[in-house]
């Protein structure tokens, strides 16, 4: 068919570019030149362009169940096929976002697994001037659209409480964590993938396992990692969060990130930081942490082993490791890695140091999976001290979420005061979205949300209220970086021309 003459202009304009750096009706426009930082991998050369957008969901919003919705920059994913640019400029699509185990200040509670259908206006600022922080709410403009919660074997729903029980293995399942009080999984949910049937994959602390729900999040089965992960104490399964372990995952350090191949053949589940024998009881000595890959290619009840290797994570001017809390697929051997420190709004101290989506490449990186390694009794680091055997992946220094410059251009600032325009502590969460740009092919906007620990003075858990003293709003921040050869396959809308077609919208939530 041939174009018609409006669709032709539309996309000779696309390069045409606004004094104010916004979209206009008739163009993709382009991020400011001298906000670009390069860094090299590989033998490709990875850009981050700077921060596009910033939005928030207020602390004390509640979910369809009429809880607090908060916590669920845990894990987020772009729904499949959601994403699409407007004939505006601007982009819309949906973020399905996944909090962990609920308010859980004064202790674990009975928190179903749950994640939100967020539907969203993206209108990307590229101007050099600062926004107010009202003004930059609106390059990102959020929609709550619904809730879907999960449920395990017998259409139990899922708990946050304490594992503290074990589920003895079936034909369909290794033994699992469970709750004592209800005889309920146990799930600390940390890491999403979307699969292109509506099945989900989610990793979780408290196994550290990874588990498989059907498009109505109904547990299908559970991938249990080696041994070498697996919490041991005196040689057995004690899957508590409450303290650490003899040997495996420390307390509350699981497989905080996962992802998948392009193919969606084969998963990825990164530990936050180093297992106990490998130094995972010390900040000082965690920093040789384990990436895991299992092929999920066919139906099999429990998905093989095929890769395994480890990543050096940052640490510190005092030798104290910065836990990595996101991983996400960029090309084969390349993965974007979230790694930061506990600090900012909602932290112990208002000033962080570093929060970034860091770069690593396996292609040298030792393979370990199915070696003594893999065997609680051989640590790959003693101490904090990397067996000279072993050639980790390669680490980079990519994207920062504190840079003082691009914060301010959205109103936002590291350090004191402490209030709304104050950055969040935890970041936990990546999800990526092809720009589309055909001058720039290899763009993406890089999405990342806090995970407010449902902190807010308008609290309602399990339909009570409560008081955290403070209240934490649910920050989205959106940056434009250059990916070579990365591949984000399913979630844009192939079947539509760019600036085609509308998004029906549901609550807008007022900012």
């Amino acid at each position: 068919m041939v174009p018609t003459l409006s669709w032709i202009i539309v996309a000779l304009s696309l390069h045409i570019t606004t004094s104010d750096g916004r979209p206009s009706s008739t163009r993709l426009p382009e991020p400011d030149p001298s906000y670009a930082v390069p860094v090299e991998l590989g033998g490709n050369t990875y850009i981050n362009k700077g921060l596009v957008a910033f939005g928030l969901i207020p602390s004390n919003f509640t979910d369809s169940t009429g809880n607090t919705m908060g916590g669920f920059g845990s894990a987020i994913a772009l729904k499949r096929g959601s994403f699409a640019r407007q004939s505006d400029g601007t982009f819309t699509g949906t973020i399905v976002a996944q909090p962990d185990r609920g308010f859980n200040v004064d202790g674990t509670i009975d928190y179903q697994g749950r994640q939100h259908q967020i539907d969203f206006v993206l209108s990307p600022f590229y101007g050099t001037n600062n926004l107010t922080f009202d003004a930059a709410l609106t390059t990102l403009k959020l929609s709550y659209r619904n809730t879907l919660l999960y449920t395990e074997r017998n259409d139990a729903a899922t708990t946050g409480l304490d594992a503290l029980a074990i589920r003895p293995s079936t034909s369909a399942d290794p033994p699992l964590p469970e709750a004592p009080s209800n005889d309920h999984l146990s799930l600390d949910a940390e890491g999403l993938v979307l699969n292109a049937d509506g099945t989900f994959w989610t990793s979780d602390e408290y196994g550290p396992y990874i588990y498989l729900f059907s498009e109505q999040a109904e547990l299908i089965k559970a991938i249990q990692p080696p041994q070498a992960i697996l919490p041991l104490v005196k040689g057995e399964l004690n899957f508590t969060s409450d303290s650490d372990p003899d040997t495996g995952r420390a307390g509350n350090q699981g497989f905080e990130g996962l992802t998948v191949s392009a193919d969606g053949h084969t998963l990825y589940a990164l530990l936050q930081s180093a297992t106990i024998q490998d130094g995972g009881s010390d900040k000082t000595t965690s920093r040789f942490t384990r990436l895991v890959a299992f092929n999920v290619s066919s139906s099999a009840a429990q998905p093989p082993l095929v890769g395994e290797w480890v990543v050096p994570l940052p640490q510190s001017k005092k030798g104290k490791t910065y836990a990595s809390s996101e991983l996400h697929f960029v090309s084969d051997n390349v993965f974007l890695v979230l790694s930061r420190d506990s600090d900012g709004h909602g932290g112990d101290d208002n000033n962080s140091a570093y929060k970034q989506a860091d770069l690593i490449d396996i292609t040298d990186a030792t393979d370990i999976h199915n070696t003594e390694f893999d065997d609680p009794s051989k640590p790959i680091s003693p101490d904090g001290e990397l067996d000279s055997t072993i050639n980790p992946a390669t680490y980079v220094s990519f994207v920062s979420f504190i840079d003082d410059t691009q914060l301010a251009r959205f109103g936002l600032h590291n350090g004191k005061p402490a209030d709304q325009t104050l950055i969040d502590a935890k970041w936990e969460s990546l999800a990526l979205a092809p720009v589309g740009d055909p001058d720039f092919p290899d763009d993406y906007f890089l999405f990342t949300v806090s995970d407010n620990d449902f902190i807010t003075t308008q609290g309602i858990s399990l339909g009570q209220p409560y008081n955290a003293g403070l209240d934490n709003d649910n920050q989205f921040l959106v940056f434009r970086v250059t990916l070579p050869g990365a591949s984000v396959p399913g979630v844009s809308r192939s079947n539509r021309r760019p600036g085609l077609g509308k998004v029906p919208w549901r609550q807008e939530i007022i900012q």
